[in-house]
């Protein structure tokens, strides 16, 4: 008896706004967020680091939460407003926590960096003024493997002390 033929799975088109932009991503339905992101719209800041959402090199904003990018499907992204590292500066002006991380030193290699940037950027969006316990947490998701975290920490309350100066 002859075998029955697998049908392949079609690509989707998928329709989102991507840091601030109409985006049409064009893959499988279960390929992953992160790789669509990268290779069909250059956002090559979105890092890979353990491709299990262990590590949050590949966060991302998704609809206002922190999401891990390997984790969710391109099909999730239907209609989804989506924000990247790319999407965190405004133009040429930096995000407060941006600038902190260069002067304070928070950034090492820079794999976790731009995970960690809006890791911290979302704490900020939801909380204005975090205690060093409350960003300890909201970093949590995101492993850094140059350094202890003292230096990222800073940053991150440097960061909120020049928001608060500006408001």
């Amino acid at each position: 008896m002859p075998r029955a033929k697998r049908s392949m799975p079609e690509k989707v088109s998928v329709q989102c706004r991507v840091n601030g932009h109409d985006a049409t991503l064009l893959d499988f339905p279960m390929a992953r967020l992160l790789d669509a992101l990268r290779e069909q719209l250059s956002l090559t800041g979105i890092k890979e680091g353990c491709g299990e959402g262990e590590c949050g090199a590949c966060s991302i904003e998704m609809d206002g939460r922190l999401v891990n990018s390997c984790l969710v499907p391109v099909a999730q992204a239907e209609g989804a407003t989506i924000r990247t590292i790319e999407g965190v500066a405004d133009g040429e002006q930096l995000h407060e926590v941006q600038q902190a991380i260069i002067t304070h030193g928070g950034a090492q290699c820079g794999i976790c960096t731009p995970g960690m940037i809006l890791a911290a950027v979302n704490l900020l969006e939801h909380n204005g003024r975090p205690t060093e316990a409350e960003v300890r947490v909201a970093l949590a998701g995101n492993l850094c493997r140059c350094t202890g975290y003292t230096k990222i920490f800073e940053s991150v309350l440097a960061a909120v002390t020049v928001a608060e100066a500006r408001d």
